[in-house]
């Protein structure tokens, strides 16, 4: 295992990436509600100390992700579909705000980066390139925000979407089509000036994405676990809820 860095930004740069990797692993459904989650498993998946691990689950603890029982340690809290559509709801209002501000503040080289990442994340999505395509649709994203000048609106939507996995959007079915799609109608409100065709275009697609995921972790609820399939990062079945 390597050894992280001493100081506490490279701890907490640690903490913060196995928080992220256990939140999407929930959000996505490979760890179910009520699965043991114990930070010497989350620090082995991850090549970290136990240490920036604990804090992890304990940080995932306060944003409601996680139990702490006496003498059974972290498990994961109770989650449904639904949650996640709610999750999705709330980001997509607010995105949908700074989609229209971006409509309304788009120069002919901002355009021009959203067309080069939309065409990116095309190519990644026709060559089965994972990693690259959920890369390409944050930079999208992220430049849309960004063209919005908007700092306030952007840090409550930074609020919401640290709830929301960046991980495994692109292995869920349907979802690298959508995304393109949805982005084609997006960058069609941006090219013209329309703030109310570019917020609508922006929610509806934030609300699918959520859609897809939300279907998606259904599915793996509904199906049974085979009994000699251990849960990720869990080394003995706790009883699921």
């Amino acid at each position: 295992m390597s050894n992280h860095s001493s100081d506490g930004s490279g701890r907490r740069q640690f903490s913060d990436k196995a928080a992220a990797y256990v939140r999407g692993l929930i959000m996505s459904g490979e760890l179910r509600p009520g699965t043991t989650v114990r930070p010497e498993t989350v620090g082995q998946a991850l090549s970290i100390s136990t240490t920036p691990a604990r804090e992890a689950l304990q940080a995932l603890r306060v944003e409601g992700f996680l139990d702490l029982l006496p003498r059974r340690g972290f498990q994961v809290a109770p989650l449904t579909g639904q949650d996640i559509r709610d999750l999705f709801r709330v980001q997509a209002l607010i995105a949908g705000e700074l989609a229209a501000l971006a409509a309304a503040n788009c120069t002919e080289d901002d355009l021009a980066e959203l067309d080069a990442l939309h065409h990116e994340l095309i190519a990644a999505a026709r060559r089965n390139d994972h990693e690259v395509l959920e890369d390409k649709n944050h930079a999208f994203h992220r430049h849309i925000n960004k063209m919005a000048g908007s700092r306030k609106t952007l840090w409550a939507l930074s609020l919401i979407t640290r709830y929301v996995p960046r991980q495994f959007y692109s292995s869920i079915p349907g979802w690298p089509q959508a995304t393109v799609t949805d982005h084609e109608e997006l960058l069609e409100g941006i090219r013209s000036g329309d703030t109310d065709k570019t917020r609508a275009s922006m929610v509806a697609h934030i609300i699918h994405s959520g859609e897809l995921l939300a279907a998606n972790f259904d599915e793996r609820m509904a199906a049974p676990l085979p009994a000699t399939e251990a849960e990720p990062l869990q080394s003995d079945q706790a009883s699921h809820r």
